[in-house]
């Protein structure tokens, strides 16, 4: 499987492999992301060091970009294990697109793309341990992709404006 490719002609989005280089253009929206509370886990006020360790991940992991085609980062996604040991045939991954870049079907394109590299690397199947119940459009794109619900943990998720909602694991058998 070629590791760069356009993925969508009409979407104009280019998938390649993220480099030390490209954090600096991640930073700044992952961080709005983040910082926002709505869709992630992650600690709220992460700074830039432990995110970079957390998103910027090495083999067996995969960190991609998308850009458009003039260049501008639009959004990017990580690849990885989803366990370790006799778990490691499942795979995972986050998706982050830059809320200025939003509707342009950077999402799909990453999504296809992660399901596309996890099927050549052998992956039996792709989780998603946390998607927020509330963050309807992530949902709504991962089930038009084949993922299914498995099950929702009812208040596993403390939303900023929302309170407590469910956090769903998705999957989707390769």
């Amino acid at each position: 499987m070629a590791r760069d490719g356009l993925l969508g002609e009409a979407a104009r989005v280019l998938i390649r492999d993220a480099n030390p280089a490209d954090w600096p253009s991640i930073w700044p929206f992952f961080r709005s992301v983040v910082r926002a509370g709505e869709t992630y886990t992650y600690p709220q006020d992460i700074d830039e060091p432990a995110a970079r360790d957390l998103w910027m991940l090495r083999p067996p992991g995969r960190t991609v970009i998308a850009v458009d085609d003039r260049g501008t980062v639009l959004g990017s996604a990580k690849m990885n294990p989803n366990q370790m040991g006799n778990g490691a045939h499942v795979a995972s991954a986050s998706f982050m697109v830059d809320p200025r870049h939003r509707r342009r079907g950077t999402g799909r394109a990453l999504g296809e793309h992660a399901l596309a590299w996890a099927r050549a690397e052998g992956y039996r199947g792709m989780q998603f341990n946390a998607v927020v119940a509330t963050n309807t459009g992530a949902v709504a794109l991962w089930q038009s992709l084949g993922f299914r619900i498995m099950t929702t943990i009812p208040e596993g998720f403390h939303h900023p404006g929302r309170g407590y909602v469910g956090l769903h694991v998705m999957y989707q058998q390769l």
